[in-house]
């Protein structure tokens, strides 16, 4: 097994108003759910990675994950796979949103960054008689 995962976000943050949740959070989720062997700590990474995709989690928990799995491995290309595979099964937007963090993770530049809207970047105006070309 690898360096042991320890978590004290739950008790930092929510210890004195919800207890329980942050035993939940601190002991069970990173202290034994995190630490079982069954999978290696990159994979868990990936995964906690696609399943706050899924579910259109895009604060800050999302971004924690995403570097996360940079410290654990997870190389730009594997991200910008993963985030590729499961937005066909996920959605569109959503892959989009994760996208624009995992660049900055990577430390890569984001539209936001240039001062162009990343959803019409890339994009030109056609006019209808040229659509109809392409058609």
């Amino acid at each position: 097994m690898s360096k042991k995962i320890t978590q004290t976000a739950g008790r930092m943050q929510l210890g004195a108003f919800a207890p329980m949740f942050a035993h939940l959070n601190d002991d069970v989720l990173f202290g034994e759910v995190w630490n079982a062997e069954a999978l290696d700590v990159k994979t868990k990474c990936i995964i906690t990675v696609v399943a706050l995709m899924a579910s259109g989690i895009t604060d800050s928990s999302l971004a924690y994950h995403l570097q996360n799995a940079k410290n654990n491995g997870v190389t730009k290309e594997e991200i910008a796979a993963v985030i590729t595979h499961a937005t066909m099964y996920v959605g569109w937007p959503k892959g989009w949103a994760v996208f624009r963090q995992a660049k900055e993770i990577w430390n890569e530049e984001t539209p936001a960054e240039t001062g162009k809207d990343a959803a019409t970047e890339g994009l030109e105006a056609v006019s209808e008689q040229d659509y109809n070309k392409l058609s």
